[in-house]
């Protein structure tokens, strides 16, 4: 089941299926992406822009983003 996560600025959807557990996102922003909490995901402890930049560097896809409107 995909997950979305927002922060009123932008929305992550992660897609577990697509999930390679490369685990770059966790390098990048371990204050964001935490595999040991529920939910794993904690979008407000970066900035959209810090967050943009991580998604891109998903080599799965299974991050991917919408900013909101």
């Amino acid at each position: 089941m995909d997950k979305e996560y927002t922060n009123g600025e932008i929305t992550i959807k992660w897609q577990p299926k697509k999930c390679q557990h490369a685990g770059i996102c966790v390098k990048m922003l371990p204050k964001v992406y935490n595999p040991k909490n529920k939910p794993w995901i904690a979008i407000e402890n970066a900035s959209t822009e810090d967050l943009k930049r991580q998604v891109s560097q998903c080599p799965s896809g299974a991050l991917s983003y919408t900013l909101n409107q």
